[in-house]
């Protein structure tokens, strides 16, 4: 593993514990010798995790959409900084160049994100770990609710453990450096 993509909130949330376990992502990621890949942007969680492995040495690779540029959120100090045409692309280019996933806490946009990755690892289109940091318990729904769907029949028992999740930032990275993939039903490309 070179580089981990780290998807989380474009804004700071409520509770300084997000911040925080930004921080001890950014720290884990460059004691390890982990690249950060992530969404190019310098508000939030997203400017607080960059702009952290930046100060410990580490290198940033920034994937951003023209549009958001254009609106002025782009980091101007990261190491690379890839400039895409539209979402699409972006998220296309950010699994490309990572090694495994993390979602932190965030909105939407990191909840789509997250449940694509683990989609595409579900039907073969990838095999790489992903795993959610549950800072202060921000995900214990999620994680309850995707046990209920795994217990009603809606997702088998191999996809739910596609999902690997702690609270802490050190333990979530070894959980994916010692990954290995989970056999799942391989789609036919054409």
């Amino acid at each position: 593993m070179r580089s981990v993509c780290v998807y989380c909130g474009s804004s700071p949330g409520s509770r300084d514990d997000y911040r925080t376990a930004a921080e001890a992502l950014a720290d884990q990621l460059v004691a390890q010798g982990l690249g950060l890949v992530y969404g190019g942007a310098k508000v939030g969680l997203m400017g607080c995790i960059a702009d952290r492995v930046l100060a410990g040495g580490g290198a940033v690779t920034g994937v951003i959409p023209s549009a958001l540029v254009d609106l002025e959120v782009a980091h101007p100090g990261l190491t690379t900084l890839e400039v895409v045409p539209d979402m699409h692309a972006r998220k296309a280019r950010m699994a490309e160049l990572a090694d495994g996933f993390v979602a932190m806490p965030g909105g939407l946009g990191t909840l789509e994100e997250l449940f694509e990755m683990l989609t595409w690892s579900q039907l073969g289109f990838h095999a790489k770990p992903v795993g959610l940091l549950n800072a202060a318990g921000f995900y214990d729904q999620l994680l309850a609710f995707l046990d209920h769907a795994s217990d009603e029949g809606f997702m088998r028992v191999e996809h739910r453990a596609l999902l690997l999740a702690s609270g802490s930032a050190g333990q979530l990275l070894s959980m994916l450096v010692g990954w290995r993939s989970v056999t799942v039903a391989k789609l036919p490309r054409s």
